[in-house]
């Protein structure tokens, strides 16, 4: 049975891997270019939006995308704006929780300090949330091609905003002659804090870059890790460990990670059993919605609603949270999904939930 939008925009979700700087309203940002005195390609939304979506990229290309979407993004103003701008778009499709991704250090070029760039997204999310029914939390971003030592000041932020907003820290960009192994000391700095680690991994380098976020880098989850299916051993271990997978199926199209939707793995290591979670990555850059990802995801991997509510409560288990608050929040969740898919479906029986 073919499963409706309007079914699947009512269901509660996660979204666990969305970067603030890929997911600005586009009319947000024309009216802070205007404001900053900053020029954009077009402040027509249609051309604008053209010219912010890649088509046939790389992930360097892709990347490349984001300089239009950071200029606009170097004021206290700006970030708590668009911070909660970003919470409330995902709570009116009912993301129930939601973790932010940005560095920081990609803020900088009009001199606000780390410190106000943080605690601005915290702001707004927090305003989001005294609002809206969604919570959040923070990921701080290293990036691979800049210096380690920036990945270390980024880390000792992290650490400085533990329990303050910031529930973990990442390290995105080319991964390509990047190599995370180069940033162990800001991992290293993290773990002994007892902060959670996700990586981008197994986008834009195969398995020996998953393998190096795992074993160098400690990561608890991994962002992307399309390309695990090249290392049966290494899918195994991420398999056994129920290491978390944050997959984004319309940016991976786009980064050139697949040629085709059809042939993404996400329907494949969801039918092995592992971890799989949906998110958007990048809604203005994809132009996409979690509801929209959600969709796709059950049209091209023939998904029912069992598989359904089992990918959603894969990403409320997946969540950066203290176990109590996520049992909690999941239980909310498999009760409040239950009750959507049994008025769809008189016949629903819900099933009990496993590992």
């Amino acid at each position: 049975m073919t499963l409706p939008h309007e079914l699947i925009a009512r269901l509660p979700k996660t979204d666990l891997h969305l970067h603030l700087d890929g997911s600005i309203r586009l009319s947000s940002m024309i009216e802070l270019a205007r404001g900053q005195g900053i020029a954009l390609p077009s402040e027509d939304a249609d051309k604008l939006l053209a010219h912010l979506t890649p088509n046939n990229s790389d992930l360097e290309g892709y990347l490349r995308f984001f300089d239009t979407t950071l200029s606009v993004l170097d004021t206290e103003e700006a970030l708590e704006r668009c911070a909660f701008e970003l919470a409330e778009d995902a709570a009116r499709e009912n993301v129930r929780y939601l973790e932010v991704r940005y560095s920081p250090l990609l803020h900088q070029k009009r001199g606000l300090e780390l410190e106000p760039i943080v605690e601005a997204v915290i702001r707004g999310l927090k305003r989001a949330e005294a609002q809206y029914r969604i919570r959040s939390g923070v990921i701080l971003c290293g990036i691979r091609s800049m210096d380690p030592l920036e990945s270390l000041r980024l880390a000792d932020l992290t650490v400085a905003y533990k329990r303050r907003g910031v529930v973990a820290f990442d390290l995105a960009g080319a991964e390509k002659d990047y190599p995370a192994k180069e940033h162990r000391d800001a991992f290293l700095r993290i773990l002994k804090h007892n902060i959670n680690v996700t990586v981008h991994a197994g986008e834009g380098f195969g398995p020996p870059s998953i393998a190096q976020a795992l074993h160098f880098c400690g990561a608890h989850r991994i962002g992307h890790g399309t390309r695990l299916r090249e290392d049966p051993d290494l899918l195994a271990f991420v398999n056994d460990h129920r290491i978390p997978l944050e997959m984004c199926l319309t940016s991976n199209l786009q980064t050139g990670t697949v040629a085709r939707l059809e042939d993404h793995p996400f329907g494949d290591y969801f039918r092995r059993g592992l971890r799989v979670t949906l998110n958007t990555d990048n809604r203005l850059i994809s132009n996409t919605t979690l509801t929209q990802e959600l969709e796709l995801a059950c049209r091209l991997f023939d998904l029912d609603a069992a598989d359904l509510r089992k990918i959603l409560i894969n990403g409320f288990k997946s969540a950066f949270l203290p176990h109590e608050e996520k049992v909690a929040l999941l239980r909310e969740a498999i009760s409040e999904m239950d009750a959507v898919f049994l008025e769809f479906d008189p016949t629903y029986v819900p099933y009990r939930t496993f590992l």
